[in-house]
């Protein structure tokens, strides 16, 4: 228990400094562009608009719809708040000034590990000349080097069957969004109902359809202009003297 609430502590203090440090990159009429739900991300972009007026677009984040949930947050806090498909990340990144996402890991090359699509966003940012900020914790610093897709290691349950939501139809879905449907749901009179009837919702059968769900994907260095950290902004070469810092 005690070392939880340590934990939780470091991991509140490095969000406040990861907030300070990152938010100056904001300026008053900007669009950022984000992508699924990232509670340091989050608090940077709240905290930022304590101070400046800008606007927000974020990917929806299938197939748990994370970045619909984000949206939410974000509007909340009086963002004005834009969902996209994820597959229009390109077609939107002429219209934003910068990119900024979080991080499940960044790995000893400068590269990072992170929600799936990151990588196509990030290759989407250079090609558009966008500048593409991480935001993460310096205890997510991890001593791999993965090359490519394959090197990493397994993440997640790769779900033999996949339930995809319109995300979208928040009313639609009943409730339903970003959550896999049962395969049975209780209706309002308490009688059974097949998740099937569920307006919104489309399930693969593994006999049917192969499924393939990866719930990260590695985006290389190369695509990565700045990382921002509670141990300050870095840039991603300097990770690997950061790893041997805290090894030593």
């Amino acid at each position: 228990m005690e070392r939880g609430e340590r934990f939780a502590g470091i991991s509140l203090a490095a969000r406040d400094r990861i907030a300070d440090v990152g938010q100056a990159f904001i300026q008053d009429g900007q669009t950022v562009l984000t992508h699924g739900w990232s509670r340091v991300v989050s608090n940077l972009l709240v905290k930022a608009a304590e101070h400046r007026h800008f606007s927000i677009v974020v990917l929806e984040g299938r197939p748990d719809a994370a970045g619909a949930k984000a949206a939410k947050v974000y509007a909340d806090a009086g963002i004005p708040t834009t969902v996209v498909l994820d597959s229009a990340m390109s077609y939107v990144m002429e219209n934003v000034d910068l990119v900024i996402v979080g991080a499940e890991g960044v790995v000893e090359n400068g590269g990072i590990v992170n929600k799936i699509g990151t990588y196509g966003l990030g290759i989407a940012a250079r090609e558009l000349g966008k500048p593409f900020y991480v935001a993460a914790e310096s205890y997510k610093f991890a001593r791999l080097f993965p090359l490519n897709q394959s090197d990493l290691p397994p993440l997640g349950r790769n779900a033999a069957i996949l339930s995809f939501v319109d995300t979208a139809s928040w009313e639609m879905t009943g409730g339903l969004v970003g959550r896999p449907p049962p395969s049975a749901k209780e209706g309002a009179d308490g009688e059974q109902v097949d998740s099937s009837s569920i307006p919104g919702v489309v399930q693969f059968k593994s006999e049917q359809v192969k499924v393939k769900n990866p719930p990260c994907d590695y985006t290389p260095a190369k695509y990565i202009t700045l990382l921002f950290t509670d141990l300050g902004v870095l840039t991603p070469s300097a990770v690997s003297d950061e790893l041997i810092r805290l090894y030593q």
